[in-house]
């Protein structure tokens, strides 16, 4: 039997249905984390069509791998993310001195960004760059990482035996030189003609429990300032003409989404409670309704806030330490 024509009435439908995601979307608490996103869609492992999704423990650092992958355009729908692949390391340890766990998640780290790099062939040279504001703590994890990474572009390299040329750069942010971070590398990119770019930036993250506690890996390229809603234009391949492999760290999470958290343990406590109303109202409401909520208490009087933990100077520090020791050691 062949197809029958959409009717109106169906298009109609379908375009509402659309309509509604993408106004549960805009309400989602944000997050540049792909594990997290994914997270909030509240289906089982299988339940998202185009998004694959594996879960394993790296056996010689004890890191929580998270390997999502984007395959589609339906995946790109569901979770708001680009079609790719999204490396998330997660381990406790991350947070605090231990310089020989350390030196395992380093490791780790260096093997899931040679398997992204190997998705590109064998790149002869790389273009390492630290996004951020080196002068604002939670947002220098890219020029940290920059300070201790080992720069070849202008080496012998059989001579320092090493087979990548690598450069590195931290371009600011636009206060501080009124250019638009893809402004300034599509000209060095033009000029240095490198073969992948690798880009360094802090993230926001959904939880308060992965700051400073996670490594997101992703060949889909960023959005620089996304994190604390300032979007610019995004380092892609797309945008700069050659590959581009991120490497991110959450450093803040928006004070809503923390309200937001209370709110609905709040709630799961008059309900133990058997408070009643109050209780029915806020379980009453869908994830959206409840953030969205939220929202409209904080913003009017405190704005857009964003939060990052006391100790963020130390935390910045030994990640950039663990990154920049992880990538030294793949292009040894």
């Amino acid at each position: 039997m062949g197809k029958g024509k959409i009717s109106e009435k169906d298009k109609d439908l379908e375009k509402d249905q659309l309509l509604e995601r993408a106004d549960e979307r805009e309400m989602q608490v944000h997050t540049d984390l792909a594990l997290e996103a994914r997270e909030s869609c509240g289906e089982g492992q299988e339940g998202i069509s185009g998004v694959k999704i594996e879960e394993s423990v790296h056996a010689a650092s004890g890191v929580k791998v998270t390997w999502v992958e984007v395959l589609d355009t339906q995946g790109e729908e569901a979770i708001g993310k680009p079609r790719g692949s999204y490396i998330t390391l997660e381990a406790e340890q991350m947070a605090v001195h231990d310089e020989d766990g350390h030196r395992e998640i380093a490791k780790a780290l260096a093997e899931y960004v040679r398997k992204l790099l190997s998705g590109l062939g064998s790149p002869g040279s790389v273009l390492v760059v630290g996004l951020g504001n080196q002068e604002v703590t939670s947002d220098s994890l890219g020029p940290q990482v920059l300070n201790h990474l080992r720069i070849t572009r202008h080496l012998d390299l059989e001579g320092e035996g090493q087979k990548v040329q690598i450069s590195g750069i931290v371009p600011g942010v636009m206060a501080q030189t009124g250019m638009e971070t893809a402004e300034i590398l599509r000209g060095i990119v033009a000029e240095t003609k490198p073969d992948a770019l690798l880009v360094i930036d802090a993230l926001a993250a959904r939880s308060v429990s992965r700051l400073g506690t996670t490594i997101q890996l992703s060949n889909t390229g960023i959005s620089p300032g996304s994190g604390v809603g300032n979007h610019r234009h995004s380092l892609t391949e797309e945008s700069l003409g050659i590959p581009v492999i991120a490497i991110g760290v959450p450093t803040v999470v928006a004070a809503a989404a923390i309200v937001y958290d209370t709110v609905d343990a709040l709630a799961e406590l008059l309900e133990a409670a058997g408070s009643g109303n109050a209780a029915e109202a806020v379980d009453g409401m869908s994830l959206p309704e409840r953030y969205q909520m939220v929202r409209e208490l904080i913003e009017p009087r405190l704005g857009p806030m964003y939060v990052t933990p006391g100790n963020i100077d130390e935390r910045v520090k030994l990640l950039s330490d663990i990154i920049s020791e992880g990538l030294n050691m793949v292009f040894a």
